[in-house]
């Protein structure tokens, strides 16, 4: 992904509220899934990292990102910006 691209999704992203949170049990499966499974229906996805997980938020983007093979657009404080693509239903055209 491209700077101007990712610059893009962030200004994609300002806009949008945070689909999931991740609370004291930190990354579970559970929430794994769903965060993969809500790719199905939207590219962009933005993550809340509650105060009582004790795990750094830039890690949990990180993993998150390998377990659904997603790319992490930002992330800003306890915010986690996701983007994947859907190649059936896509609703963002990426600059070039």
């Amino acid at each position: 992904m491209t700077s101007k691209q990712r610059a893009y999704l962030k200004g994609l992203a300002m806009n949008i509220d945070p689909v999931f949170q991740i609370g004291k049990s930190c990354l579970t499966p559970e929430v794994t899934d769903a965060v993969s499974e809500s790719f199905n229906t939207r590219e962009l996805i933005k993550v809340a990292v509650l105060k009582n997980c004790i795990e750094d938020p830039k890690e949990i983007a990180e993993v998150l990102a390998e377990r659904t093979d997603s790319q992490v657009v930002q992330v800003i404080g306890k915010k986690i910006v996701l983007y994947k693509e859907n190649k059936d239903h896509k609703k963002i055209e990426l600059p070039k």
